[in-house]
């Protein structure tokens, strides 16, 4: 049983890499239009981003104030 997992496995693993040539490889045709909206898809995500990241460094902010102020009056 072994033997015939390890002959199935080693047989995959060495047909896996000739499947991959056997299209020719990828051609890409993609004209201008395709990378103008691919860019413009790339700005939204960056818009969305950016106001996230912000949002999250004032949540910090205003935690890790919450927190020394708690500790500065539990001290007291």
């Amino acid at each position: 049983m072994r033997a015939l997992i390890t002959t199935t496995i080693a047989t995959i693993a060495a047909s896996a890499p000739v499947s991959a040539f056997a299209s020719g490889g990828r051609v890409d045709d993609s004209g201008i239009f395709v990378w103008v909206f691919l860019g413009f898809c790339a700005m939204i995500v960056v818009a969305q981003v950016v106001p996230a990241i912000l949002l999250m460094t004032g949540m910090v902010k205003g935690l890790a104030s919450v927190v020394k102020e708690e500790m500065a009056t539990s001290k007291n």
